[in-house]
């Protein structure tokens, strides 16, 4: 993989660092320009809403001025009106006022300012008009003076009117010559900004990706069982620097962990072997071999060879070559190898019956799992009774799912008693064996899949049942017991 040297000025420095270093670089220049276009457009906005709205008012001004005026002091003169226009005058002049203010065209501000001093010598025209008395020497006075007048300041609203569209044209053209040299300003600074900023993604790009890569290769190597010590990978930034060195470190602890396991499995293998040794009740053989002894010396020959023919059988199918994980069908040949031994013994109280379907007898399950609960059915159920009893070991397959079931006849338990021994199953209780054993077994092969329970009423016999997935012996090459 290509790595990346540290640089100085980047070393240590996050990517979350180096990103918004990267943002700031790409957008302040672009964010300046707009800034400055925005900035721009509000100016000449503000001036063309100015000069706007100084038409809009002119225009106003300049549509009903002119005609009330001549029309307030026609009806003074003629004596059909008594109101002079004090208050359209002082209206215009306030409105000239404020349109002088926020002219800056000087041919505009020149227009106004004769419309002002218009207005002046017009409030002039009508205190003389006011003062005169004779109704020849008022019209004259009205068509001389008052009516020139109006005319002159509409004439000069006009011109203002005039002035102020050309003052509009002028910032529309201004306004759309400096958008195009902003336009381009902003094309060329993006010219260079665009390739330096790709640039400099791309880079960032590899410098992130590249150790990534690295890291999912090697996670990868890992999943498929790599666990061999590699070089951290090297990267610019420290974050992932720090996981890489993690990875290896992981890696590191779990290949020796690995190595642990496989040491402690091999030594639970032998505790678990030697625990099933040690299963083989001695008394059992004890009392079997005597058993054998006694048939002999009452000539009971043919029942004497049976008998070590099945101890021999039980013995067999017990050591299963070494196999932890055997058929149904070796299994049922241990459980019956089993009953036969016990029947010579016990003749007088037990009866069996053993009923596994065809169907599942090549199907594989771990190695002493029946034949536990048939020793408990015996030795706790039965036994007790005195009494002639019967033991039934039955194997079922349904949906893929193997039931089998050990039912005795004997004495059972009381309720306390059986929940007692359904929490030790549920514990797992390590100090425990027989049919808590052969439950810790099973979940230590299957785990939830299967299920253990018993079932028991008092004096009317105990039933224990195990559902377990139907395996083949394809099934177990994977599975460790």
């Amino acid at each position: 993989m290509k790595t990346t040297k540290n640089r100085p000025d980047d070393s240590g420095r996050s990517i979350q660092w180096r990103m918004s270093r990267l943002i700031l670089q790409m957008f302040i220049p672009v964010l300046a320009i707009l800034v400055f276009f925005v900035l721009m457009l509000v100016v000449h906005n503000y001036q063309y809403a100015v000069v706007n709205g100084n038409i809009i008012d002119a225009s106003g001004f300049n549509q009903s001025f002119k005609d009330d005026i001549d029309l307030m002091m026609y009806q003074y003169v003629s004596g059909s009106g008594d109101t002079l226009p004090w208050e359209e005058i002082r209206t215009a002049q306030r409105l000239a006022e404020r349109l002088q203010a926020r002219t800056e065209n000087a041919d505009s501000c020149k227009a106004i300012a004769n419309v002002l001093r218009l207005c002046g010598n017009l409030e002039t025209s009508i205190r003389q008009i006011e003062r005169t008395q004779r109704y020849d020497q008022r019209m004259e006075q009205l068509e001389a003076n008052v009516y020139v007048i109006t005319e002159l300041i509409e004439d000069h609203i006009y011109t203002y009117l005039y002035y102020e569209a050309g003052e509009m044209a002028r910032l529309q053209r201004q306004l759309d010559l400096r958008l195009l040299l902003e336009i381009a300003a902003a094309v060329l600074v993006l010219v260079v900004i665009i390739p330096l900023s790709v640039h400099r993604v791309l880079r960032l790009g590899r410098s992130i990706t590249g150790p990534i890569d690295a890291l999912s290769t090697r996670v990868e190597e890992i999943g498929r069982g790599d666990l061999t010590p590699r070089e951290p990978v090297r990267a610019d930034d420290s974050r992932l620097r720090l996981l890489s060195q993690g990875i290896e470190d992981m890696t590191g602890r779990l290949s020796s962990q690995i190595e642990l396991n496989r040491q402690e499995q091999a030594r639970l293998r032998g505790i678990e072997l030697a625990l099933l040794q040690a299963q083989i009740n001695p008394h059992f053989l004890y009392n079997t071999l005597d058993a054998i002894v006694w048939l002999i010396e009452t000539g009971k020959n043919e029942q004497a060879e049976q008998m070590v023919t099945s101890l021999s059988a039980y013995f067999r199918s017990f050591l299963s070559n070494g196999k932890e994980i055997i058929t149904l069908a070796e299994e049922e040949l241990h459980v019956r190898s089993y009953l036969e031994i016990q029947q010579v013994r016990y003749r007088d109280i037990l009866g069996y019956s053993i009923d596994i379907d065809p169907a599942i007898r090549d199907c594989r399950i771990p190695k002493m799992t029946l034949q536990p609960l048939v020793e408990n059915a015996i030795y706790h159920g039965l036994k007790p009774c005195r009494s002639k009893g019967r033991l039934e070991v039955t194997g079922r397959l349904s949906g893929g799912v193997i039931t089998l079931r050990v039912t005795d006849t004997g004495a059972g338990m009381q309720p306390e008693t059986l929940q007692a021994l359904r929490d030790k199953i549920a514990a797992e209780d390590s100090t425990s064996f027989g049919m808590v054993a052969a439950s810790k077994r099973l979940r230590l092969v299957y785990g939830a899949a299967c299920s253990f329970t018993v079932d028991s009423r008092p004096g009317c016999g105990t039933t224990v049942t195990i559902c377990i997935p139907e395996k083949t012996e394809a099934s177990y090459e994977t599975m460790v017991v």
